[in-house]
């Protein structure tokens, strides 16, 4: 049996896609399902758009994802350079043979003759096909215009009759007439090969047994393949994944929110929940389950499992599906993902790291992104500085609260352990001596301690915050009201 080798395959002129992220993520889960090689290549030809940024940005966002690959750059390999490039040696070779061949040749056409042609297509109704003019062109005169500094392109000769059956092993057979093709550029005027000619040469070089890409590319694969048969080489198994498209079914964009793997970490998303939250965008195990250990999709993921139909992105299911990551997470590794912004805010120190760690467990499972700890915590570490004008007007604004706030200063000061357990014996027995109901008490206490009327459990909450906290909070509470008070 052939080796399995698969490859992920990106072009470093901008960030991470989650398209690309699922598509390596395909690749990476079916290589490790049945033992095979995962490669990473950067498709870096495109010279002006292609950036050292953009190519390290891929690398760290596929490496944050835990997708670590086995050959390509930073790993080597028996079949590198991994970086296209860099393998401008290797597309000449192949080149050179296509032309001693005669099954390519040097085209001449400038770009003002080769409109004059579309214009002329446009004219009759017809579809635009390169006229293969210069497949004529006797030796002696190749060799003229070469000598004379002539720009040239390379074209392949593509067969006008016929079909291509493109054998897809998710979409099943799928069929290219070849008179819509035409000797398309293999070889651009400045040397560097075009898209098609390099990747058929380069899965080739670097025995690509398949070739699990983007639904994009299927309309590339007859290209492709003329690439393949011209030179002689086996066809791969080629597999189409479907696109993944925005709510209202339109192309993913920007508007539709982040769609970038750098986002979403800077969004503070776990890899853990993305990587599960794209494998279940187009592929099912035919079970109904949402959250996928990554051993288990491993033995379970099947390309027969992959969906033709498009997949629907929905930011909402990802951040349910993070939330569930957050609150499953061990709270130590999480203060690790806090710490260096924690830091930043000044909210973490070499003194406070214990009572980081009770914040974060008493917060993490309310949270559903990293970033949302920052929103709901910051009461523990910043002053109050304000409180939720609702619950103002109904906590604040009455003729006893004062004496409600007075009297929950006692309430503190006389607990003896304060732990959640004895601070909340201590409410309810002090509601009753005051014919009162619990939440009388409880929820002016919150608002004064937090400046907020929804929050973790109120005496897990005093219990980190610590009597001394506490005591000040509804002191501070205590001059709010009197200024009420005066201004009324």
């Amino acid at each position: 049996m052939t080796d399995i080798r698969v490859r992920f395959a990106p072009s470093p002129t901008g960030t991470l896609h989650i398209g690309g992220a699922r598509t390596a993520l395909f690749n990476w889960l079916f290589a490790k399902s049945i033992g095979g090689v995962f490669v990473l290549r950067l498709e870096d030809t495109d010279l002006l758009r292609s950036t050292e940024d953009s190519a390290q940005g891929i690398l760290e966002g596929l490496k944050w994802l835990g997708l670590e690959w086995d050959e390509g750059p930073g790993k080597g390999g028996n079949y590198g350079p991994y970086q296209q490039s860099k393998r401008l040696h290797i597309y000449n070779e192949y080149l050179e043979k296509l032309l001693a061949e005669n099954k390519a040749y040097y085209c001449f056409c400038s770009p003002d003759e080769l409109k004059i042609e579309r214009d002329n297509a446009m004219q009759a109704k017809r579809d635009y096909k390169y006229s293969g003019k210069c497949k004529c062109l006797s030796d002696s005169k190749k060799a003229e215009l070469l000598s004379a500094g002539k720009p040239a392109v390379i074209r392949i000769k593509a067969p006008d009759e016929g079909k291509l059956i493109v054998q897809d092993l998710i979409r099943g057979n799928v069929e290219f007439s070849n008179s819509l093709l035409d000797d398309f550029i293999i070889a651009k005027s400045d040397g560097w090969p075009t898209y098609n000619f390099a990747v058929a040469v380069d899965d080739y070089c670097m025995k690509i047994s398949h070739v699990i890409r983007a639904e994009e590319h299927l309309s590339n694969t007859p290209k492709q393949m003329i690439v393949y048969n011209a030179l002689g080489f086996p066809l791969p198994l080629f597999a189409h994944v479907s696109m993944i498209l925005a709510p209202d079914r339109s192309k993913l964009s920007k508007r539709h929110g982040a769609t970038s793997v750098q986002e979403f970490r800077d969004l503070g998303y776990l890899p853990e929940a993305l990587l599960n939250y794209l494998a279940l965008l187009g592929w099912s195990s035919g079970e109904d389950i949402d959250f996928w250990a990554i051993d288990d999709m491993i033995k379970q993921f099947k390309l027969a499992g992959v969906s033709r139909s498009p997949a629907i992105y929905d930011i909402g299911k990802l951040t349910w599906m993070n939330g569930h990551y957050l609150a499953e997470e061990n709270t130590e590794k999480v203060m690790v993902l806090l710490e260096n912004e924690a830091k930043i805010r000044g909210w973490l120190n070499d003194n406070n790291r214990e009572y980081f760690v009770k914040v974060i467990r008493l917060v993490q499972n309310r949270c559903k992104t990293l970033l949302e700890f920052f929103n709901m915590a910051d009461y523990f570490f910043e002053e109050v500085s304000s409180y939720d004008e609702k619950g103002a007007k109904k906590y604040f604004n009455h003729e006893n609260s004062l004496k409600i706030l007075n009297d929950l200063n006692e309430i503190i000061k006389d607990t003896g352990e304060f732990k959640a357990d004895s601070i909340e014996n201590d409410f309810r027995h002090r509601a009753e001596t005051l014919n009162m109901k619990a939440g009388d008490l409880i929820h002016p206490t919150r608002l004064s301690l937090s400046g907020r009327t929804s929050t973790p459990g109120l005496f897990e909450l005093m219990e980190v915050m610590g009597k001394e906290m506490c005591i000040k909070r509804i002191n501070n509470a205590i001059d709010y009201v009197h200024k009420l008070n005066l201004s009324n």
